[in-house]
């Protein structure tokens, strides 16, 4: 007869100052020690009740050289430990696939060859990124690993002043099409491609703040829009054959990828829709955010049975919250990519953010007293994971009340700890500094 006694979770605990917060709950490790590194990572993996489909890890600013290195030393862990299969980063998801085939061995035959195709906005650049994708190759070359990694990009093809055409993702469904029905492909190339016109027409980056300067509400885009409905349409009645003559995943990836244009699509026409700046601006950068939560649940159910998923990009856009953004005179606040994540795998989505105290080369000075950073980084290191658990036991009205650091006199991307902070992420790694990622373009002075 089996037992009744149910297991139950102990209460939370509660706290009444900050420091004794920190004092009880931080978990100091250091990057080069894998013995203390290891440690915490088993500890943030083990506080979790709930099953995690999705490990969310966010970087406190581009630029970042030891965050990219923790971000590294993670994914090793939770590959080798806890059963994760893949990594997804802020870069475009249709570019990625390019990544993922050199890390199956296949594609490209160096490095160097996709460093600029395979990733967006520069990532490909950076040595971290590089360390990662070649560890990940070497990984999926033993045979005594029975499930290869891979990996996506999941960000929109999109950049702070530019757009993609959407020629690479229509091409790539329109070649998957043609590689089992010949006729078909021909014949929706045919209607496709004069409507594609020039990608620098596309790409215009004056668009971004001129509406007047983007064909996204052309005569031809609008009927790009309606043929790649259309091609949506001929993917969703075909599957069974399809899937049959290909397999199921290359059937999945087109599908996404017909996806990502359509959205795409209806991005451009957001960028020639007139309206107050502010609000078009605010509406971007929210299409790009679903876009990324949707790029996002299409990897991890990619994933679902292989193992997790471990995904990377700006605390911004990995937060819970709203992101907040003062851009001139135009206060921006949109739906962040995690805020539609938590909507979708609700506590199966785990995020981590992370903080840093001092970075001179990327212009961040030493946190003035009283900053959750300054508190944070008093803490034994170098660096140190908290669980903030979205507040859960914690002195809220004490954090509530604390001044916001400084920001960066270099690094633009920089955004310090505010008290939403610990509602918005599950857990902080906190860094006492960083240098600047090897690769990095040069930081203009703000």
């Amino acid at each position: 007869m089996k037992n009744n006694v149910s297991l139950q979770r102990s209460p939370d605990p509660k706290y009444t100052t900050l420091d004794e917060w920190i004092l009880h709950e931080s978990i100091p490790f250091s990057v080069d020690s894998s013995e203390t590194f290891n440690a915490s990572v088993d500890r943030v993996l083990a506080s979790r009740d709930d099953p995690v489909e999705v490990l969310a890890f966010g970087e406190a600013l581009h630029g970042g050289e030891d965050i990219l290195t923790l971000r590294n030393r993670l994914f090793q862990r939770l590959v080798e430990v806890h059963g994760y299969s893949a990594i997804a980063i802020e870069s475009s998801i249709t570019r990625a696939h390019i990544v993922n085939e050199y890390i199956a061995g296949r594609g490209p035959a160096s490095y160097e060859a996709l460093q600029e195709t395979g990733f967006s906005h520069g990532f490909g650049r950076l040595d971290a990124n590089r360390e990662l994708v070649e560890w990940m190759r070497r990984y999926n070359a033993d045979p005594s690993h029975r499930v290869t990694l891979r990996f996506y990009g999941f960000d929109s093809p999109t950049e702070m002043m530019g757009t993609d055409s959407p020629r690479q993702a229509l091409h790539f469904v329109l070649d998957y099409l043609a590689s089992i029905d010949g006729a078909s492909g021909q014949e929706y190339r045919e209607r496709i491609d004069p409507l594609l016109g020039q990608d620098s027409e596309w790409e215009n980056p004056a668009a971004m703040m001129d509406p007047a300067q983007s064909v996204g509400l052309s005569p031809a885009a609008t009927a790009l829009r309606i043929e790649t409905e259309d091609l949506i349409a001929e993917l969703g009645v075909r599957r069974p054959e399809l899937v049959a003559k290909s397999d199921e995943g290359r059937y999945l990836e087109a599908v996404q990828y017909a996806t990502v244009a359509r959205q795409l699509l209806n991005y451009h026409a957001g960028v020639a829709r007139p309206a107050d700046p502010g609000e078009r601006l605010f509406r971007l950068l929210g299409m790009r955010d679903a876009m990324m939560a949707d790029n996002l649940a299409y990897a991890v159910s990619r994933e679902r049975g292989r193992g997790n998923v471990l995904a990377f990009a700006h605390n911004s856009h990995l937060r819970r919250g709203k992101a907040e953004w003062q851009l001139g005179p135009h206060a921006l606040a949109w739906w962040t990519a995690g805020a539609h994540l938590d909507e979708i795998f609700g506590p199966r989505y785990v995020v981590i953010g992370s903080a840093v105290g001092v970075s001179d080369a990327n212009g961040i000075g030493r946190p003035e007293a009283g900053t959750l950073e300054a508190l944070l980084t008093a803490a034994p290191g170098p660096a140190r994971f908290i669980p903030t658990h979205r507040g859960r036991g914690l002195p809220t009205p004490a954090i509530a009340v604390l001044p916001t650091r400084s920001g960066s006199l270099k690094n633009s991307t920089y955004f310090a700890l505010t008290p939403e902070s610990v509602t918005d992420f599950d857990w902080l790694a906190v860094l006492d500094s960083t240098t600047y990622s090897r690769g990095g373009p040069p930081i203009p002075l703000q």
